[in-house]
């Protein structure tokens, strides 16, 4: 099936999944279409079990394992949907807290890997599972980022304090580049190594150390050049449609060339979005422009959306299973939530000293950091090694747990505190 066939289906069924939350389930947009997509995925696993021979699920199941998940994420929206985040984000209440959205972005986001590796190492051998020590790394730094694009469309819905907001938002937004980063490392750590990677390898911590540097150093580089040069074009101009049609360059432009470059994409992106959405908006475009540009980006937001959490809940059908990888996986759900909790606690303890922090910041920061589509993009893009199928499994389930119950629920920790 060409590409063209496939995003039509995608956005047939999005639309039509959209409009059946609206209408009868009004519940918030991601969990929403995340629900009914993982409904209909169970209803024509169903049907399968009933009807072995109607051929309908083989078929549609072929048609999903086609989509390439991490090139339709990283690749395709992910950038459009920093974008539309970052754009809304307000520099200086940003830097007025940027170290603890820096502390958490990057030091807690390390704590959480560190913590969800060992203990889930613990945990499989425990079930019998043989998993190295760095494929469980490799597991802590996917399922370790908050995903920008559940949380943001989580905060849509919320009367946060502005403080708490910006915190939550901020970290979303910064530490899923940091995650990928992190994860890229680690797997060519474990191509050098070999298979298994438990003997020694040819990439020390020092060349891991410099690839970070380059890709997030860079990757902010590239973004405030590429949102510079944006921002100077527009000032010589006054035409809403060239000015959003700069906007959508900088994004595609920008994640390609760094690709290319091998820096971070995800965090030029961002660094582009809050240049343009706060020195672009206020020094360089009209009112008209400014009406046009929030309306384009948020109808952009609200499609990607629509597809990529129903990408989540339909991918139910192409994951292999299991009684003992369903037990891995629910019990991973405790282990990430207690390494959030102490990625969280660990960084704010230290910053107290010197910053106040709303009541009950912890427990608000530990149950609202959603994992979503990055997480399970970043698992399906592993290379084909024995753990892959066991981390997929704990992955999804953390992921539909995180999306559907702490999505759901947020709002009554949030009503506790404020």
């Amino acid at each position: 099936m060409n590409l063209f066939n496939v995003i039509a289906v995608l956005v047939v069924f999005a639309a039509l999944f959209g409009y059946l939350n609206r209408r009868f389930l009004r519940l918030e947009p991601t969990v929403g279409m995340m629900l009914i997509g993982l409904a209909s995925s169970l209803v024509l696993v169903g049907l399968h079990h009933v009807f072995p021979n109607l051929g309908v699920v083989s078929a549609i199941r072929d048609y999903v394992a086609n989509i390439d998940f991490n090139k339709a994420l990283m690749e395709g929206m992910l950038g459009f949907l920093l974008f539309a985040g970052a754009l809304h984000v307000d520099l200086d209440f940003f830097a007025q807290r940027k170290w603890a959205i820096g502390s958490l972005a990057t030091i807690g986001l390390l704590i959480s890997m560190t913590v969800v590796a060992f203990s889930s190492w613990l945990l499989f051998g425990l079930l019998g599972f043989e998993v190295s020590l760095i494929a469980c790394l490799i597991f802590g730094a996917l399922i370790s980022p908050t995903d920008p694009i559940a949380v943001m469309g989580t905060l849509k819905t919320l009367d946060a304090p502005a403080s708490l907001h910006a915190k939550i938002a901020g970290e979303s937004l910064f530490n899923d580049g940091v995650a990928v980063v992190v994860f890229t490392s680690l797997v060519a750590l474990l191509g050098a190594g070999g298979h298994g990677a438990h003997g020694p390898s040819e990439m020390g911590a020092g060349t891991l150390g410099l690839l970070f540097l380059q890709e997030t150093g860079g990757g902010i580089l590239l973004g405030l050049v590429a949102g510079y040069v944006a921002y100077r074009m527009m000032l010589t101009i006054d035409a809403y449609s060239v000015e959003v049609t700069l906007t959508l360059a900088v994004v595609m432009g920008c994640y390609s060339l760094a690709q290319f470059l091998h820096l971070s994409g995800p965090i030029a992106v961002v660094c582009a979005g809050i240049f343009l959405g706060n020195r672009g908006r206020a020094l360089a475009m009209s009112e008209t422009s400014v009406d046009y540009l929030e309306k384009f980006w948020e109808l952009v937001d609200e499609i990607l959306n629509a597809i990529l959490f129903l990408l989540i809940g339909i991918e139910v059908l192409v994951i292999a299973f299991s009684p003992n990888s369903i037990l891995a996986g629910v019990a991973c759900i405790a282990i990430v939530l207690t390494a959030r909790f102490v990625s969280v606690v660990t960084p704010i303890s230290v910053m107290r000293q010197r910053m106040e922090f709303s009541p009950g910041v912890v427990r608000i920061l530990t149950w609202a950091g959603l994992r979503g589509g990055i997480s399970v993009a970043l698992v399906l893009s592993l290379p084909p090694i024995p753990e892959k199928s066991l981390l997929v499994t704990c992955t999804y389930v953390v992921v539909l747990f995180s999306i559907v119950v702490q999505g759901l629920t947020i709002k009554r920790v949030l009503s506790r505190f404020i």
